[in-house]
């Protein structure tokens, strides 16, 4: 199972493969990307435990810098790249989506691996999850309507049905039943990572005519990801934050729940819009381990860290 969750990467480029190779055979699974995504955030709610909730009244100023950052820092850094781009709309609507985003749950491991703050992280992680029906829906409209005209409403309810719901129900669950370690630990992350290659894997289908055309949409991966990683990081040591909490918020700002992009921008904007979050799923999950490894070799108590 380890080597599994170790290789996120390489099953999220098989993925891509498959759906450029076989586009006929990936390109239906496209109506159930939103059911996927909910069973993921189910999951997500059933590894929240009372503690977990609990640190989110006592987690502080640190909380609200990092949350603050991250629906500050991502969206407008999106829209500010799509402008600088000059990207196409759909393509300019799915890194404003992408960025629009809460953070994503993989963070919570790659915090853990480069010393940071993990109840922290999870804290992030939660509180931005918690939001995201109101939030993404709020800077999508706010953000994308200079590219194609946007109804608000629609996006908030999908965003419920497919995060806010299940997470809900998963931590209800979880009151009454708390599954095994090796489910916790082992059949959830890999089914996750499944998941998101299965998701990556469709929309390159879907696109597979036109994916080679898009490269500018790595240039604007690569900086959307950078932006958030940096200003997380220089927000968190402004605010003085400890060396490990500034990690964490950077690592949380930049690392974003790219698979809710994806479902929205299926649901709502056609498959194009979906091309960022699923380069962002790869790209992300490169830096991520990348600069854990990096941070790991500093103790949190070198201020350079």
């Amino acid at each position: 199972m380890r080597l599994i969750q170790d290789g996120f990467v390489i099953w999220v480029l098989l993925g891509a493969l498959w759906g450029y190779l076989a586009p006929e055979m990936a390109a239906p699974g496209k109506t159930w990307i939103p059911e996927a995504l909910a069973v993921i955030m189910l999951g997500m709610g059933l590894t929240l435990t009372g503690e977990d909730l609990n640190n989110l009244r006592s987690a502080g100023k640190p909380l609200i810098i990092g949350v603050v950052l991250q629906y500050l820092v991502m969206p407008i850094g999106g829209w500010l790249l799509a402008l600088a781009l000059g990207l196409p709309k759909l393509l300019a609507l799915g890194v404003i989506l992408v960025g629009a985003c809460p953070g994503g749950t993989a963070s919570n491991v790659v915090v853990f691996l480069a010393r940071g703050d993990v109840a922290l992280s999870v804290a992030m992680t939660t509180a931005s999850t918690l939001l995201s029906p109101v939030m993404t829906p709020l800077w999508v409209w706010l953000l994308g309507s200079a590219w194609v005209s946007i109804h608000p409403v629609p996006l908030f309810w999908t965003v419920i049905q497919i995060v806010l719901i299940p997470v809900i129900l998963g931590t209800v669950i979880r009151r009454f039943w708390t599954p095994d370690r090796w489910i916790l630990e082992g059949v959830l992350p890999i089914f996750s990572i499944a998941v998101i290659a299965w998701i990556v894997g469709v929309i390159v289908a879907l696109e597979h005519t036109r994916i080679g055309s898009a490269g500018v949409v790595l240039i604007a991966v690569i900086a959307h990801n950078a932006v958030g990683l940096i200003l997380g990081y220089l927000g968190g040591r402004q605010a003085n934050l400890s060396v490990s909490r500034r990690r964490t918020v950077s690592i949380e700002v930049g690392m974003q729940n790219s698979g809710l992009a994806v479902a929205l921008a299926v649901a709502h904007f056609g498959p194009l819009a979906a091309v960022p979050g699923a380069v962002f799923s790869v790209w992300h999950n490169v830096t991520g381990p990348l600069l854990a490894a990096i941070w790991r070799r500093r103790q949190p108590g070198d201020q350079k860290g």
